[in-house]
């Protein structure tokens, strides 16, 4: 018989072809699956006619159908035909139908009984096609024999951590009741535990309870195809504690600090040593002590406490300073403290924070007086002011400045980095000695953090006295430099200019001349008017003559000014001098009204061709002139000169004209009386003294000689008074008369 039930053939058939009309092969030779179909021809049958088991949960019985697999053929059932003997029921077992495993049914479970009853025999039988009624069928024998169950459970093993035995070491002991049995031993998690063929359990090395404190076991009883016999036995495995472990410290983490100034009791940080001996046991009890700290403490006090028990740390009576780093020694150890225990030491590393504590304070709360001249300008360093804080972090020593006293008007301001502290005191307006000669400030320091701990107190002060030096400035000219252009022919003590201070309200001046070689200038003192000195003798025409004219305080002859003058000299004029129109003198009005005098050229000079202009006019090179006056040319003879400012001095001025034609220049001098006047624009002139009218002096005179009178008759009234009076106190009592009694 062929056990092979699948048959593949290829047949050639390469003369069997199929064509289309067009001759094109549609199909050509190709391979044929060929299947053969089975037959239940097969009788299934058991591996063994009688099987000779002990009593056990589950047997699995074996057989074999030919036939092919997964067909109705080869669908074997197991079913039980007789049980003998029949007691104490008939149904002592039950066989599943499809696995063929056999076992006690509810009913022998529970009835069975190894005493009373002696071996059975079952009657089985295997058939096949399933469910279906037809099929082949074989039977076997099944010798079961009632035996004591030594498959029970185990107790746990208690196993001391770190035994020292020789390995491996004997724990507990299976074992399974039937024959041809193999043990499988599983243990959760993975320890080394392991079991032999005879089913006993052993610890291959020493354990340690800190790595696992418990392990389970599984022993299982399996036949030879690894299949289980019974449910597997459980053996829990307890790891007994040893104190093997010393405590450990807790890792350094993050900084341990305290700020200063924390109030005894405060809680630095708390030690939680480890210990990985059994929980709760003497073994893992932790007791704390404190060995030593650095810096030693002092007599004032421990800097820090600590509780044996809870390992907490706390700040003691000590006080702290701001800065320190206090190394603490602790040690841990275990068994409650008690001998025989271990320990370590735990090191704790405690800073002591700064807190903003200090205000700062200046290092000179009182400068020596400063002086300052008055001219000084804004943004001169008057003063560097340092301060200092005590405290160490930078941010609390951040300072800020400011003058409390004295300073309503800003004269003076403070400028200082942030971050430094040192402030300079800086002058921010004129100093005026006149408004005020000395300046007291006080300049406040303070924190520009919020002070903390007990009395920071107010901010620090230092009081700066400036004195300011009176500065009188040299005296300054209206120019600079002057400038005057004369004949040749100009005689002596004609009026060439007026030297004036910039600022008429000034100090008065004195004037004089210098390198005036020729002598031919003078200046008046006072006046500061410049005339000629004697005749221009030697000078030409189109020369120029330079002096240096130095001004000086009256009151203070060191101070100084100078400015040049240059003399130009021009051509004198001819003998016959040209002639003015008469100009009657006019008076003109202060402060300034719409008058005017009026100038004309010469009516005749026997030089010029004709006779006649025209003329032209401008006013002589004074400054001062320039700036008082205004003169306008109306026409080629005439010109119209006006006061340019608002305001000229009253007084008599002498104005330079210069009149030019063909070349040729004449200097004329112009006087004007300038007044103040009415309403009407008419002046109004001092008023003489009247006829008959005393004089002042002689006012004065009569006053004087009248008071002096009556005086000298009140001296005699009371030199009388006083001699009769001393006469009548000189007299006896006896003769004064009595007053008569009526």
């Amino acid at each position: 018989m062929v056990p092979a039930w699948l048959w593949l053939l290829y047949l050639s058939v390469a003369q069997v072809t199929l064509e289309a009309e067009d001759g094109h092969v549609l199909w050509g030779p190709q391979p044929v699956l060929v299947h053969v179909k089975d037959e239940n021809d097969q009788v299934p049958h058991f591996s063994q006619s009688i099987y000779r088991v002990q009593l056990i949960p589950f047997l699995f019985l074996e057989a074999l159908d030919e036939d092919e697999p997964g067909t109705a053929n080869s669908d074997l059932r197991f079913y039980i035909l007789n049980q003998a003997p029949a007691r104490p029921s008939p149904d002592m077992f039950q066989l599943e139908p499809r696995l063929g495993a056999l076992a006690l049914s509810p009913e022998g479970s529970t009835s069975l009984d190894q005493d009373m009853e002696g071996p059975y025999q079952l009657l089985v039988q295997v058939k096949d096609m399933g469910d279906q009624a037809s099929g082949h069928q074989a039977t076997a024998t099944i010798d079961v024999s009632v035996v004591e169950n030594t498959w029970v459970p185990l107790d746990p093993v208690h196993l001391a951590e770190n035994l020292k035995v020789p390995y491996p070491h004997r724990i507990a002991q299976v074992h399974w009741s039937g024959g041809d049995v193999h043990y499988h031993l599983e243990s959760q998690p993975p320890g080394p535990f392991d079991v032999d063929a005879e089913g006993t359990l052993y610890v291959t090395k020493e354990l340690d309870r800190e790595s696992q404190a418990e392990y389970l076991l599984q022993v299982q009883a399996q036949n030879t195809r690894g299949e289980d016999y019974t449910e597997p036995l459980e053996l829990r495995v307890v790891v007994m504690d040893e104190n093997d472990n010393a405590p450990v410290c807790p890792l350094h983490g993050s900084p341990i600090s305290i700020p200063e100034l924390s109030p005894p009791g405060t809680e630095v940080t708390r030690l939680l040593a480890e210990d990985l001996d059994a929980p709760g046991s003497p073994n893992s009890y932790i007791v704390y002590r404190l060995l030593s700290s650095e810096p030693e403490e002092g007599a004032e006090g421990r800097a820090f406490k600590l509780d044996s028990t809870s390992g907490s740390v706390t700040v003691g009576d000590a006080a702290l300073q701001a800065g320190q780093s206090i190394l603490l020694q602790v040690m841990a150890a275990d068994l409650g403290g008690a001998e025989g225990g271990l320990s370590s030491t735990c090191e704790v590393t405690v800073t002591i924070t700064d807190i903003n504590d200090h205000a700062p304070e200046f290092t000179n709360s009182q400068i020596e007086p400063i002086s300052l001249p008055e001219d000084a300008e804004p943004g001169t360093l008057v003063a560097t002011l340092t301060a200092t804080d005590a405290d160490l972090e930078p941010a609390f020593r951040l300072m800020d400045f400011a003058i409390e006293v004295e300073d309503v008007e800003g004269t003076f301001g403070l400028d200082w980095e942030p971050d430094s502290s040192h402030v300079q005191l800086r002058l921010l307006k004129n100093l005026s000695y006149e408004a005020a000669s000395s300046h007291k400030l006080v300049v406040v320091v303070r924190s520009v953090a919020e002070l903390v701990g007990p009395g920071p107190g107010p901010g620090a002060t230092a009081t700066v006295t400036v004195l300011v030096e009176r500065v009188v400035p040299p005296p300054k000219l209206d120019q600079e430099s002057y400038e005057a252009s004369v004949p040749v022919s100009t005689p002596a003590g004609s009026l060439l200019l007026t030297i004036q201070p910039s600022d008429p309200m000034s100090s008065p001046l004195r004037f004089s001349l210098v390198n005036d070689s020729e002598g031919w200038l003078c200046i008046k003192e006072v006046s500061g008017e410049v005339h000629t000195a004697r005749p221009l003798q030697g000078a030409q025409p189109g020369d120029m003559y330079t002096v240096l004219v130095e001004a000086q305080y009256e009151d203070e002859p060191t101070l100084s000014a100078s400015a040049t003058l240059v003399i130009h000299f021009l051509k004198a004029p001819s003998s016959r001098a040209p002639t003015l129109n008469h100009v009657p003198t006019r008076h003109l009005c202060t402060p300034r009204q719409d008058h005017g005098v009026v100038i004309s050229g010469p009516s005749e000079d026997p030089d010029m061709a004709g006779g006649h202009g025209p003329y032209s006019f401008a006013l002589g090179p004074n400054p001062t002139v320039q700036r008082d006056w205004h003169l306008q040319a109306l026409n080629g003879s005439h010109a119209y000169l006006t006061l340019a400012l608002h305001w000229v001095e009253p007084r008599e001025h002498v104005v330079p004209i210069v009149v030019s034609h063909n070349a040729r220049m004449w200097q004329l001098l112009i006087r004007v009386i300038v007044c103040r006047c009415n309403v009407e624009g008419q002046c109004m002139r001092k008023v003489g003294r009247m006829k008959g009218m005393p004089t002042k002096l002689s006012a004065v005179g009569i006053l004087v000689g009248t008071l002096m009178a009556i005086g000298i008759f009140l001296i005699l009234i009371f030199t009388h008074l006083s001699l009769a009076r001393k006469k009548d106190l000189d007299q006896p009592v006896d003769s004064v008369p009595l007053k008569a009694v009526v």
